[in-house]
């Protein structure tokens, strides 16, 4: 009797808590909320494919696009090359012991301050990013032509209003 007690409170509790919780936002929210969800499955299901395809080459995500930033801007500060990453000085410094162990990517110190420490790509990373780059542009683009290049354009100019919104309230 006592096990058929214990049954039901559990029974009677899972079923509170298995319960859809009630919507308690706007519609004005709800909309939100759906883009947030549709914006990050659309980044990882995006990251994943350009991972897979950079690992290819022997890279990571993070190398490959450290080698790609010093290949259009050239050498940088360490600190720079973080913030064009949208990454911590730490996670810069970790990825760049990986390309120099592989060859890709050397540190030394700025001639103007030798306080400041520089990223530069080696002969053989500037050949890796040579010859992989055309490459890349091309799969990005296919990822993109389910849009117009209208549309593309149109969806960055208002993620990069989003993104500066975000960024501006957390300053």
């Amino acid at each position: 009797m006592a096990h058929t007690a214990m049954k039901n409170h559990v029974s009677s509790s899972a079923a509170d808590t298995d319960a859809p919780a009630v919507r308690s936002w706007s519609d004005e929210e709800e909309v939100s909320l759906r883009l947030w969800i549709a914006l990050a499955r659309c980044y990882l299901t995006f990251s994943r494919e350009v991972s897979t395809r950079v690992g290819e080459y022997g890279l990571t995500l993070p190398q490959f696009g450290v080698l790609e930033v010093l290949h259009h801007l050239g050498p940088l500060a360490l600190g720079e090359l973080a913030a064009k990453l949208l990454v911590t000085g730490g996670n810069v410094t970790f990825v760049m012991d990986r390309l120099e162990e592989l060859g890709l990517a050397y540190r030394d110190r700025s001639d103007e301050d030798r306080r400041v420490v520089m990223a530069r790509l080696t002969p053989d990373g500037r050949r890796m990013i040579e010859g992989s780059f055309p490459q890349h542009a091309v799969f990005i683009g296919g990822l993109m032509d389910e849009l117009t290049p209208n549309e593309q354009q149109d969806l960055r100019r208002l993620l990069k209003k989003l993104g500066k919104s975000v960024g501006d309230r957390s300053e």
